[in-house]
């Protein structure tokens, strides 16, 4: 028994030293860098693009060198190149031996096909597989929010549009939401308030930003129903967020844009952001206000002014 102890006591010292050096464990690396902690399994086991540090007990640490390696995964990712072909990239020089877009081409194709079939499983399947091997920034800006143009394009004078539109958007929502569920969970702190202004009810956009906050350990709420203005004030003040994201897919009209908005943002407690493609359109009445064109320019916009990322998080293992 005094043996094992005396094992135990090596190993929680092998692991303080580690950290002394400045090694970091996997629940930081994922915080830091935006790579949840499967992805980042995934990575190791499947293409040996990392080798952590192994403590006796099996837990991982990650030296600054892997994290500089990390981020050089994400600019090729972010480049569009398939996570297969990123180790020779890096080890060797190597060029890719297909156009970056391909990879990504080919998975929307995929994914088009999966809802052109009402096909929920396979959807599901495709979508895990990417999930467990690229992160969400990627996934948001190189799949879902291009797939998202496709559908558009896809739903105009369509047969079957319209069942396409509610079989895949009723999807996501609940795919994202399981998500953003558990993450609240995790993580403490007030939350970033989501509001949709248009009328169109599961808006993927707003669906998108939510999520891309949620994986950078910001909790959130959403209301993707449009909320009279007076009764938003009322939510701010119960709800008290650290940020107010409005999303508008389609153009608003003009008492919105000309009386209510800008009233909105002079009476705002926290700071406001207003998100979509309607924000293009009303560039012009909307250049007094914070604006971001979609769900990956909110995303940036969020974090260039400190408002995601987790105050307090449950302690979890590797």
């Amino acid at each position: 028994m005094s043996h094992e102890r005396s094992a135990a006591a090596d190993s929680g010292q092998d692991y303080r030293q580690a950290l002394d050096e400045g090694y970091l464990p996997i629940r930081e690396v994922a915080r830091s860098t935006g790579v949840n902690a499967v992805t980042l399994r995934a990575w190791e086991r499947r293409y040996g693009l990392i080798v952590p540090y192994r403590t006796p007990k099996g837990h991982r640490l990650y030296s600054p060198a892997n994290l500089e390696r990390i981020h050089a995964i994400l600019a090729w990712l972010a480049r569009g190149v398939a996570v297969g072909q990123v180790k020779a990239l890096l080890d060797h020089g190597q060029q890719p031996q297909a156009a970056g877009n391909d990879n990504w081409s080919r998975q929307r194709s995929e994914l088009l096909g999966c809802i052109a079939e009402f096909n929920e499983r396979r959807l599901d399947e495709r979508f895990n597989a990417a999930l467990a091997l690229y992160p969400v920034s990627t996934l948001a800006g190189q799949l879902l929010w291009p797939l998202l143009g496709d559908l558009r394009q896809r739903w105009q004078g369509q047969f079957c549009a319209r069942a396409e539109q509610v079989f895949f958007l009723s999807w996501l929502r609940s795919k994202l939401a399981t998500r953003i569920y558990h993450s609240n969970r995790q993580v403490g702190g007030a939350p970033l308030l989501l509001v949709n202004l248009g009328e169109a009810p599961m808006e993927p956009g707003l669906w998108l930003c939510a999520w891309l906050a949620s994986a950078s350990d910001c909790p959130v709420e959403i209301f993707d129903w449009p909320l009279p203005y007076s009764e938003l004030l009322t939510a701010l003040e119960h709800i008290a967020p650290r940020a107010l994201l409005l999303y508008a897919e389609q153009a608003l009209d003009g008492v919105q844009v000309r009386r209510q908005l800008p009233r909105l943002a002079e009476q705002c407690p926290v700071p406001l952001l207003i998100a979509g493609p309607a924000t293009h359109i009303h560039r012009d009445a909307l250049s007094e206000l914070q604006s971001a064109s979609d769900p990956l320019a909110a995303h940036a916009w969020l974090l260039r002014h400190g408002l995601l990322g987790m105050h307090e998080v449950t302690p979890c293992n590797d």
